[in-house]
């Protein structure tokens, strides 16, 4: 019996300097990745002391990204984010550093003017079905509408950006309204646009290697007369006008009005910029035919129809304007675009405990800059794979998306850097309240030096 007591006696000994040892370990580890957390967000606050222009670098698999930021403007759109936030305006698909610019942008950096616009556009938005256009809604009469008024995004210029040309000069609208209505025309309209923000912004910027967020316009008003300006016309314009300005600002980068002569110059121009701002007036170049060479120091001859002077004519595709020639049409691009693993991140803490991994960062949305959903998993099933991007269950801590340790380990091309666009995390935390702790003390420290909450 003696020999019994003594045998458990040892055995419950060796358990106890078992587990104090765990507990040791545990300890050690979580200091260690305490100072590591600590070096990596004095290395963080010490970059946003830095000031004037700064470029930022996102890679994706063999792609690099440069986005060049304004300081002031950068604080500007964390000052407007945060009030967003604050009155529940800032829907998950909507925030983009680039977008926030954009608006602030249009109401000359005046956040409460900015905040009202972007209210104004949210209402419109869910009004208008915005959200789903690119899915719901389809235009059937495109081809037919194409004869009578020719249009199309054509190339890029040569810095990058979408070239987007019109001949108001062969557009017809009675023959228009034959086919088509206004209202849908329209939602084309605003689909194309969506279609720009989402397919060809992002596929420019990864042809480019540089941020694209806004376009070149050429508008060919050979032929243009008053024949063109009927009510209909006028409404239209108005209609798209109204659009272009309130919901989708700053999205021009150029327009060249090109083959202008004497009678556009004299009476179409001065009544056209009744309904353009100064702002749009301000990007605008009104070319005589004899200039029309001056759009080659913008667009290289290859992405130039033959008919405004370039050496392009998409024969194989029936006409540069029915060819939607551009990186947009390129399939390895495209596969970036709509791959949702195609993200960018910058890491900002890294912790491990036992079997579990936690891992706080920002998540950009796909380049093509549109937020998937968030999906859900049964919690318990898949607990090896931590880090999958479809997992989602019930957390009691504010999370951000999670980055793979061993991409970040094995994958030379693995590269996380900073943006400003977060979504919730996808794993439940089931930890000791030390490292609750020691992940609320971080989250407060990020948003102390960066402005930004990671609920």
């Amino acid at each position: 019996m003696s020999e019994g007591l003594g045998a458990y006696d040892e055995v419950k000994e060796q358990r106890l300097e078992f587990e104090n040892s765990e507990d040791e370990r545990r300890r050690s580890k979580i200091g260690s990745l305490k100072k590591k957390a600590i070096n990596a967000s004095n290395k963080f606050t010490h970059s946003l002391k830095k000031r004037g222009k700064r470029k930022i670098e996102y890679r994706v698999p063999s792609v690099s990204i440069e986005d060049v930021r304004d300081a002031k403007e950068e604080s500007a759109v964390h000052e407007l984010r945060q009030k967003l936030l604050d009155r529940d305006l800032l829907p998950f698909r909507h925030d983009d550093y680039h977008t926030l610019l954009r608006f602030l942008k249009a109401r000359d950096f005046n956040i409460e003017k900015t905040i009202q616009m972007w209210e104004d556009m949210l209402i419109w938005r869910k009004g208008y079905g915005t959200d789903t256009i690119l899915e719901d809604f389809e235009f059937e009469e495109m081809e037919e509408v194409l004869q009578y008024y020719p249009q199309g995004y054509h190339g890029v210029d040569r810095e990058g950006r979408p070239v987007y040309i019109e001949r108001l000069g062969k557009a017809h609208p009675s023959k228009l309204m034959r086919i088509t209505t206004i209202d849908r025309y329209l939602k084309y309209h605003v689909q194309e646009f969506e279609r720009t923000l989402h397919e060809k912004f992002p596929a420019c910027s990864i042809a480019a290697k540089r941020q694209i967020c806004s376009t070149t316009t050429i508008l060919d008003v050979q032929g243009l007369g008053v024949k063109n300006f009927t009510r209909t016309a006028t409404n239209l314009l108005a209609a798209m006008t109204k659009i272009d300005n309130s919901y989708y600002p700053e999205t021009l980068h150029q327009m060249f009005i090109v083959n202008a002569g004497p009678a556009f110059k004299k009476m179409l121009w001065p009544a056209a910029q009744k309904f353009l701002d100064a702002k749009t007036i301000a990007k605008i170049q009104v070319l005589e035919p004899k200039s029309l060479s001056k759009l080659l120091e913008t667009i290289d001859s290859s992405q130039l129809p033959d008919f405004l002077g370039g050496s392009c004519t998409c024969s194989a595709e029936g006409g540069c304007l029915g060819s939607n020639m551009g990186p947009w049409n390129d399939p390895e691009i495209m596969k970036l675009v709509h791959n949702a693993e195609a993200t960018f991140v910058r890491q900002i803490t890294s912790v491990s405990s036992g079997e579990q991994n936690i891992d706080s960062c920002i998540q950009i949305h796909p380049l093509k800059g549109r937020s998937s959903d968030i999906s859900t998993a049964e919690s318990g099933s898949d607990v090896d794979d931590s880090c999958s991007p479809t997992r989602q269950s019930s957390s009691r801590f504010p999370r951000l998306a999670p980055v793979h340790e061993e991409a970040r380990a094995s994958d030379p091309t693995a590269y996380y850097s900073c943006d400003d666009h977060f979504s919730q995390v996808d794993k439940a935390l089931d930890t000791d309240q030390g490292l609750g702790e020691f992940f609320q003390w971080g989250h407060a420290k990020f948003r102390r030096y960066s402005g930004y909450s990671l609920v």
